[in-house]
């Protein structure tokens, strides 16, 4: 893939970010009163493998004005090493604007995850594509590839815009488009058809497509296997006819990927992939992972996925960093991969884990 040359941040996303809590030592959220609190967004996510690998990364977001959960999201960014540009919003009072809460436990054993999205007033669902200069941040500072999740585009009529907008200006500017679909049915209700045509409309534009087999489906209505089907790895035949209907659809697409995941328990997961790069296809098998916390792998992927492609690596490597990086991240509490270096990652992929000293 050809990258663009002169450009200040290697990966830019776009994002609303909010706040994790999650309880602690692993119970369910109505048994405890101890929780973890984490700054959070999956595009953020998404962008820390970049960050944290020396990577220059801006995030376009939104703050409440003199709020303290914003001054700590704001902290653990920096901690991050991105550069941030946000428009700041007056709270209103106490009914009016704030930062999402996203309140989730990682589940045990045979007791499944559970997640509580508390999202009403969330600020970031205002963001629009006048609050920032997009043809001073593609076409003076340059930006190698911008990375768009469906989270963010189906926030709001507003987010959807935005994402439509920044895909255009990106484009003119020649910067690379990543979209992950990452469809959730509680965003999508009685807005179908609205999304179905912002999604069409960013996904004709995009460089590089990430999303599993119901994301495709209910995203652009490509037919696929059966949503969180059981032996995944006897589905991959038909992952790769998904993702060819796909290509008919979405010519534009250089880079087609997914993740294969199935769940034996809470902490046992096969974890797979696929990637096709033009007419040739990589194939990562099902292979099992211990999990901590599932939520982030998939972010953590295409984290890899796209730091491969911004180093030039030959493309085997793209899918295979991908890999190890969502592996690696549901080992931490963190939902973001907190990378100490290249080879941390790598270890992950041979499947060492003999102690270094």
């Amino acid at each position: 893939m050809e990258l663009k040359k002169d450009f200040k941040y290697a990966l830019l996303v776009p994002t609303s970010m909010g706040v994790r809590i999650t309880p602690f030592n692993m119970q369910p959220i109505h048994t405890t009163n101890l929780y973890i609190m984490q700054a959070t967004s999956a595009e953020s996510n998404v962008a820390s493998v970049s960050s944290y690998l020396g990577l220059p990364v801006k995030i376009l977001t939104a703050f409440v004005k003199g709020s303290p959960i914003a001054r700590f999201i704001k902290e653990n960014l920096k901690s991050r090493g991105m550069d941030v540009e946000a428009k700041e919003v007056s709270q209103g009072g106490p009914w009016g604007y704030r930062h999402q809460f996203n309140i989730a436990d990682t589940g045990y054993g045979v007791r499944a995850p559970r997640v509580w999205n508390d999202r009403t007033g969330e600020v970031g669902r205002t963001l629009k594509p006048e609050d920032f200069d997009l043809e001073r941040i593609f076409g003076k500072e340059g930006v190698c590839i911008v990375h768009m999740s469906g989270l963010f585009a189906a926030l709001s009529p507003e987010t959807g815009s935005f994402c439509l907008e920044i895909a255009k200006v990106a484009k003119k500017y020649g910067t690379k488009i990543s979209f992950d679909l990452n469809y959730r049915a509680s965003f999508w209700k009685n807005r179908e058809k609205e999304l179905r045509e912002i999604f069409t409309e960013i996904a004709k534009v995009t460089d590089i497509l990430v999303g599993n087999e119901e994301d495709f489906q209910l995203c652009l209505g490509i037919e696929g296997p059966e949503p969180g089907g059981k032996n995944i790895k006897a589905q991959i035949d038909s992952f790769k006819s998904m993702i060819e209907r796909t290509k008919k659809v979405f010519q534009n697409v250089t880079v087609f990927a997914t993740t294969l995941r199935e769940v034996i328990s809470a902490q046992q997961h096969l974890w797979g992939a696929i990637m096709s790069v033009e007419d040739r296809w990589y194939v990562i098998e099902p292979r099992e992972i211990f999990v901590l916390d599932r939520i982030g792998g998939g972010d953590a992927f295409v984290g890899g996925l796209l730091y491969g492609i911004l180093k030039g690596w030959e493309e085997e490597k793209w899918i295979q960093f991908g890999w190890s990086c969502g592996a690696y991240v549901v080992t931490l509490l963190t939902d973001y991969a907190q990378i100490l270096d290249e080879e941390e990652i790598w270890s992950v992929w041979e499947g060492n884990v003999r102690v270094k000293r």
